[in-house]
């Protein structure tokens, strides 16, 4: 061999090892994941059942487990005893560019028989009990230095006031439901250990400054001494993380493409009992046509919007579907699996960063993985 095959053979091994990095990179799945309170702010406490340490435990088994995953990539807002301001925990998140944000608390009532668990997503909820919880974790930043100056306009004895601040990144909720779904229906599995309390909306300030799908869960009461006992154990700790790691990964799997295997499910085999998440299924449609097709989703919003291309960044072929009291705007539709990508690449090109695609067979919606089979 030359000296100018050698050269080329070398070059073009260089060449393979850069574009398969690159793609490496680009398909890093990242993770934010967020141990409320911290330091000074203890959360809530109950009998030596200390909210703050809880969620750290949680979150650092939760990332153990995403950690030993592949193409996944942890970034925390703490991983000790220290307090961090509720808009840098958004911002974390931000400037790591990360995929989902995932806030871990504790919750707790005066009426220590409440019990469950409540996975929020950022929402102008009227609910009484939705507000509370609200008013609870917001509370956090009288304890930031200058919070007024920082959060001008915002009341954290009144809630209700962010429903005068702008919503923002309002096409993340579908994404931000789908996950909070799936942490709901993981706790329904551990059977008896947790209620399942179901996906609700809250106006979260440490949710609505995160730019992209995020949700915050309350992992159980430890105002309520057998359900605290269970998250202040190593074992209850573990089954929560657990759960809620399954969830992040079968999100990943979903919307993000193929990731880890499944962790071991919680739910005895005997145990058919349906999610009681408040995520109603999609109706099926009988007139739809038959066979495989996808639509990459563009945003979710609450406000109806005409299907014009100037409503749409220029994209045309814009449909809409009304569905639990969201609107849901679609971009084309194919059965060719690899034109629906260029379309899911057009649609981010135009600014549409957390589009993604949707299958759906005879007009049922169905996963990406099903459709590609």
């Amino acid at each position: 061999m030359n000296i100018f095959n050698k050269t080329r053979l070398i070059f073009s091994f260089f060449l393979t090892i850069i574009s398969f990095c690159a793609y490496s990179q680009a398909n890093v799945f990242k993770v934010t994941l967020d141990a409320g309170h911290g330091d000074h702010d203890f959360g809530a406490v109950y009998s030596g059942r200390i909210e703050k340490n809880i969620a750290l435990a949680i979150v650092l088994k939760v990332g153990k487990i995403l950690e030993d995953s592949p193409n996944v990539n942890v970034i925390y807002t703490r991983k000790s005893d220290v307090f961090i301001d509720l808009v840098e925990r958004a911002n974390i998140a931000n400037r790591a560019n990360s995929n989902i944000f995932v806030s871990i608390h504790c919750n707790a009532n005066k009426n220590t028989a409440a019990d469950g668990t409540e996975t929020y997503v950022m929402g102008l909820s009227k609910v009484a009990s939705n507000l509370e919880a609200a008013k609870k974790e917001n509370s956090v930043i009288t304890l930031e230095k200058d919070y007024k100056r920082k959060y001008e306009g915002y009341d954290p004895n009144s809630p209700e006031s962010m429903i005068g601040m702008t919503l923002m990144q309002e096409e993340y909720l579908d994404n931000s439901i789908a996950l909070a779904s799936k942490i709901e229906d993981n706790f329904d599995r551990l059977g008896k250990k947790l209620r399942q309390g179901g996906v609700k909306q809250a106006p979260f300030m440490v949710l609505h400054k995160a730019y992209m799908p995020r949700v915050l869960v309350e992992t159980g009461f430890v105002s309520n001494p057998t359900e605290g006992n269970i998250l202040n154990s190593e074992e209850g700790q573990n089954d929560i993380a657990k759960a809620i790691a399954e969830a992040i990964l079968s999100y990943k799997r979903e919307y993000f493409g193929s990731g880890a295997p499944e962790i071991m499910d919680a739910r005895p085999a005997k145990d058919t009992a349906k999610p009681k998440t408040v995520i109603a299924a999609p109706a099926s449609n009988k007139n739809a046509t038959k066979g495989t097709f996808f639509k990459v989703q563009l945003i979710a919003s609450i406000k109806k919007t005409p299907l014009e291309p100037k409503n749409f960044k220029g994209l045309k072929n814009v449909t809409m579907l009304y569905e639990n009291n969201i609107y849901k705007y679609f971009y084309q539709e194919t059965s060719d699996y690899e034109a629906a990508q260029k379309y899911l690449q057009e649609a981010k090109s135009k600014g549409y960063g957390a589009s993604f695609l949707v299958a759906t067979k005879d007009g049922e919606k169905i996963s990406i993985q099903d459709a590609t089979k």
